[in-house]
């Protein structure tokens, strides 16, 4: 009975450390953006947003060149192709959208950082 116990509780530990946020950087955006004041703020901003802009590019292009296999190889996937492509389609639009968004965001706070007082 009692190593029924320690399995169930192995188990249930390992499947809420699985669940577990693992982000080491844990940032709240909007009270660093309220609290920037100075130049190193707003660089410190823009370089953030720029490295997310970066990885959602990176993300777009996983994503098209998995559009490009369902096309090529659409015979592999069957009554699904379709699906996956409009489903790709739509993946690499929210990503080069959050690119976009990511990449004026950082533009906005180096104009700050350019206008802003040391």
């Amino acid at each position: 009975m009692k190593s029924k116990r320690l399995i169930a509780t192995l188990f249930a530990l390992g499947l809420l450390v699985s669940c577990a946020h693992t982000d080491p950087q844990s940032t709240d955006m909007s009270s660093a953006i309220r609290n920037a004041r100075t130049r190193a703020d707003h660089s410190a901003l823009a370089q953030y947003y720029e490295n997310a802009a970066k990885r959602m590019q990176a993300k777009a292009k996983v994503e098209r060149n998995m559009m490009n296999e369902y096309t090529q190889h659409g015979y592999y996937y069957g009554r699904r192709t379709e699906d996956l492509q409009e489903h790709t389609e739509a993946m690499v639009r929210v990503y080069e959208e959050g690119a976009e968004a990511n990449s004026n965001m950082a533009k906005f706070h180096r104009r700050l950082a350019e206008d802003a007082s040391e």
